[in-house]
């Protein structure tokens, strides 16, 4: 069987032609590709790749944020049997440094000019580099003659010769399933990044099983593509879609997103528990504001969405007729306008993985008909292991391991994993890759669990985030953080406490909440910092911290905490391009205040 990836777009438009591909917005308006178009686009550049030079099995760096090139790349560079590597657009230049020596790549593709200034400082570090390609316009540096605009590129391919066009095709031909499809770059929280070697086979896998697992997706649905495309769940999600048959709509700017989803309006998309977060804090601060019955039909609405959602279509069974009834009513006038507002009335699912997502925000997002899709997966398994089956979960779990995917609990509850989407290896890193693997070839992921009797895999930590205090006490930070994080009021959390005598917590307040509740209490202040220190706001935040906390062990929960005036951000190395806290840069970088939590 031809590999997946390496026909993914030929297939396609031989099967839906003009029907769209893709969108991206360009000039405020989403403009439509067709599969007639991507195919062109694609095989033109597979075509300029090969007129530069570029070989079977070279590897090429992808540096931009989501754009419809990155795509058309990812996919010429497969047509070539060569592999693309995604780098996170946020990436620093040291960052950039590393992932192109480690992976010898042979040229870089780089969205705007900051990215295409790293580029060039990446090219007198790096030996194996010959040359940028530009998508935005950019200003080049004096003397640059290596760098081309990835319209020229384009260009290039369009007029290839008669001899590069048959070799592309033969390229094709010969792709194999042990070819390497892409290297992923795990975000190094706790050490340089490693290079996830996944061949192709792992992709046709992943392919395969998902089209088993989520049957409730069709060639009818729309996803946005909002995740960086350098992250295994988006870059799989959206490789699955496109495989559907789905229409994708590529979102350039994250910060833009709640904007993008109220325009494209998608049944589907992947997303971080993150994402979920603010959403139902924006709810719960409409609702604290409302007043008399529209707050009493709001609530009823819920209750009546919990019971018919939860309690019944959850576990398969048809609500009665007077719940089915009263949940009609309640959508019509209350839940549907909540999808509205939020810009997906028409969802079918949307897949939620990468860190723990609270279930008091899980039920309230199904009882507003919101299905939410719980999974768990890593950069090293093709993203998904486990999730929700259509019908039968456990709210609080991750699901059920996905089709001809092995998973058990082995020592210290780490959760092992084994089948056909685990990936062959680090890259150029034999001992790291040894110390992944079990002597029988279970994958280790690092994380702990446990499965229930009806074997679904629930998460209980990361077990390089688990730490002791000095009373010998074992502590999650993550169930803590995800916890506090479902406060209006609380933006970032980072719990601390290794080998202390109690449990502490560097906090950034949701800054925009924070003010509204000075403005409604009449509080005077100056600046962020004097508004932090205000002993109003502080009560207030350690009243709400109290009760977040009531189903934590007394050892486990936090005694003190410090509020920061400014967030937690990658450019400071406090956040992993994932968005994952760094723990050792944290503690450094906030020793002083700390120490003062302990004194």
């Amino acid at each position: 069987m031809a590999n997946v990836l390496t026909t993914l777009i030929s297939s396609q438009t031989d099967r839906y032609g003009d029907r769209e591909a893709y969108r991206y917005k360009y000039n405020d308006r989403w403009e439509p590709t067709s599969w007639n178009d991507f195919r062109r686009q694609t095989f033109n550049v597979a075509c300029a790749f090969e007129t530069l030079g570029l070989k079977e099995c070279d590897n090429i760096a992808i540096f931009s944020a989501n754009r419809p090139e990155l795509l058309i790349s990812d996919f010429a560079a497969y047509a070539n049997r060569m592999v693309p590597i995604s780098i996170y657009s946020t990436s620093s230049t040291d960052q950039v440094v590393y992932i192109v020596n480690d992976a010898s790549c042979r040229i870089i593709l780089v969205g705007n000019q900051a990215q295409y200034e790293i580029a060039r400082d990446a090219m007198k570090r790096c030996t194996s580099l010959r040359r940028i390609i530009t998508i935005d316009t950019v200003q080049l540096q004096k003397g640059d003659d290596t760098t081309i605009s990835f319209d020229s590129l384009a260009a290039l391919g369009e007029k290839a010769s008669d001899n590069s066009r048959v070799e592309v095709k033969r390229r094709t031909e010969a792709s194999s399933a042990d070819d390497i499809a892409t290297i992923i770059y795990t975000s190094g929280t706790t050490g340089e990044p490693k290079g996830a070697v996944l061949p192709h086979s792992c992709f046709n896998a992943a392919m395969r099983i998902h089209r088993e697992r989520l049957t409730m997706l069709s060639d009818n649905d729309t996803s946005i593509c909002f995740l960086p495309m350098s992250h295994i769940f988006e870059k799989a999600w959206t490789y699955f879609c496109l495989w559907s048959g789905m229409r994708v709509a590529i979102n350039n700017d994250p910060h833009q997103i709640q904007h993008a989803i109220r325009e494209v309006r998608p049944t589907c998309m992947c997303s971080v528990p993150r994402f979920w977060e603010k959403v139902y804090t924006a709810v719960q601060d409409k609702l604290s504001d409302m007043k008399g019955p529209r707050k009493w039909m709001a609530t009823l609405a819920l209750k009546i969405g919990h019971k018919r959602n939860l309690v019944y279509a959850r576990t398969g069974r048809k609500a009665p007729w007077l719940v089915e009834t009263a949940y009609k009513m309640a959508d019509r006038l209350v839940l549907s306008n909540v999808r509205r507002a939020i810009g997906i009335d028409h969802g079918n699912i949307f897949p939620t993985a990468g860190a723990p997502l609270s279930t008091t925000i899980v039920e309230f997002l199904h009882s507003c008909g919101i299905n939410i899709l719980i999974g768990y997966g890593l950069s090293e398994t093709t993203a998904t292991v486990t999730c929700y089956p259509n019908v039968g979960y456990e709210l609080g779990t991750v699901g059920t391991p996905m089709p001809e995917v092995q998973v058990k609990i082995g020592a210290d509850n780490e959760i092992l994993v084994k089948g056909p989407t685990v990936m062959r290896g680090y890259y150029n890193k034999p001992e790291a890759t040894a110390e992944a693997f079990t002597a029988d070839g279970w994958f280790r992921t690092g994380d702990a669990g446990v499965f229930d009797a009806n074997g679904e895999l629930t998460l209980t930590e990361r077990i390089k985030d688990l730490f002791k205090t000095s009373n010998g006490k074992y502590i999650a930070p993550q169930a803590l953080e995800s916890r506090l994080g479902e406060d209006r009021f609380i933006e970032q959390v980072a719990v601390i406490g290794d080998k202390r005598k109690y449990v502490t917590a560097i906090i950034i307040p949701a800054f925009e909440a924070l003010k509204e509740y000075a403005r409604k209490k009449h509080i005077q202040y100056r600046s962020i910092e004097e508004l932090i220190r205000n002993a109003d706001v502080r009560s207030m935040l350690t009243e709400r911290i109290e009760r977040l906390q009531e189903s934590f062990a007394g050892y486990e929960r936090i005694k003190k905490f410090t509020l920061l005036p400014q967030a937690f951000t990658m450019e400071a190395g406090e956040l992993t391009n994932t968005l994952k806290i760094r723990r050792p840069a944290i503690n450094r970088r906030y020793a002083r205040e700390i120490e003062a939590m302990y004194a």
